[in-house]
């Protein structure tokens, strides 16, 4: 086919395959890619901006809609950021029920990034409505706490916003013990699918070089072979306390995401049960002023999200409110090498390998 045939194809901006509001526009010939643009910015609302005019406090909520699948996640990178800024020290209990959390989103962010990603692969919905079933759990244990599923706002500046109530740990314990059977059964299911294998393997590699050079994080650097988790590299909420390992690919491929994730749930679920075990007794939260005023100065804090490291740059002037605050999202670093894996493949397998790099438009819009 000459490059007179060549044709060009919208995905998006709303479509099943693009993970959100956002537009990918393939330049084809015949059934291969020869060039790729992705269009952004559907989403785009402003947050950082709209941050200047907000208390510190009053802008937590804004974290939960950058990374809507993660919102406990933003909310803790940002409360550890304005904390360091403001040399706020929350309890202990506190940073044990933030880990607590943490982890539980993290393991429902990637229940949800493993079910599209095997729906995106061409499999029936039974996986991903697995996967979804364990998730669901999670939110519920949201919702008794917070009283939200997606957009929690709990943590705080200074702790967290509520004691989950009593019914809380016996539905936690619960889950805790059914999940590591729940995994090992979606492994087996799919770990030796011949479909999913020949969807997955050998699809979207990325070398643990072009990994770093990109500045990628979370299970697409893992997935790569590179050991690097702020959990244990630059450890907060005492995580250095914890046990736990660093699962990490070995092709870079679909798969080795997609596996990367499933291990880390397991390590989530080792975190959490730690963590229980050392819940102290006290205050779940350090009392602030209301309208916090941190002396001048700047903070860069990040934490390891559920596709990687979540950065929260704020600076303050000594107002109520942050002089400038800029975030970090690692979906649009990790989305950075898309077209280098596109560019040469078929459209299937670019679906496959967009699945895989689990973007969520909302923290890359902001």
């Amino acid at each position: 086919m000459t490059v007179e045939e060549q044709y060009e194809l919208n995905i998006g901006p709303q479509h099943p395959s693009t993970h959100g509001v956002f537009r990918i526009k393939v330049a084809m010939n015949g059934e291969t890619i020869e060039d790729l643009d992705m269009i952004v910015g559907y989403l785009h609302r402003s947050m950082e901006k709209l941050s200047e005019e907000r208390t510190f406090t009053q802008n937590i909520p804004f974290t939960d809609r950058a990374d809507y699948l993660a919102a406990m996640s933003n909310n803790l990178g940002y409360c550890l950021a304005i904390e360091k800024l403001a040399n706020v020290i929350p309890p202990q209990r506190a940073t044990v029920l933030r880990v607590i959390f943490a982890e539980l989103q993290r393991i429902a962010s990637h229940a949800m990034a493993n079910g599209t990603l095997v729906s995106d692969a061409g499999a029936w919905q039974t996986p991903l409505l697995y996967m979804f079933r364990e998730r669901e759990k999670i939110l519920d244990l949201f919702e008794m706490t917070c009283g939200a599923r997606l957009t929690t706002n709990y943590m705080r500046i200074g702790g967290v916003a509520f004691e989950p109530p009593d019914e809380f740990y016996p539905l936690l314990n619960e889950l805790l013990g059914e999940l590591p059977d729940k995994v090992d059964e979606y492994m087996d299911l799919l770990s030796t699918n011949e479909i999913f294998i020949a969807r997955t393997k050998e699809v979207g590699i990325i070398s643990p070089e072009d990994a770093i050079n990109a500045s990628l994080s979370g299970p697409a650097l893992r997935g790569s072979g590179v050991p690097w988790d702020l959990r244990k590299a630059e450890p907060y909420c005492d995580y250095e306390n914890y046990s736990f390992d660093v699962p990490v690919g070995n092709t870079g491929d679909s798969y080795d995401r997609f596996m990367v994730r499933m291990f880390e749930v397991k390590e989530s679920i080792k975190i959490i049960k730690q963590a229980l075990n050392e819940l102290p007794s006290g205050m779940h939260k350090t009392q602030i002023p209301l309208a916090l005023r941190p002396e001048p100065g700047q903070v860069y804090y990040r934490t390891e999200g559920p596709r990687g490291e979540l950065g929260y740059f704020v600076i303050s002037d000594g107002g109520p409110a942050p002089y400038r605050m800029h975030i970090r999202a690692p979906s649009l670093i990790n989305l950075s090498l898309l077209k280098q894996l596109a560019v040469g493949s078929s459209l299937p397998d670019a679906v496959v390998t967009l699945g895989s790099i689990d973007i969520v438009v909302g923290e890359i819009d902001r």
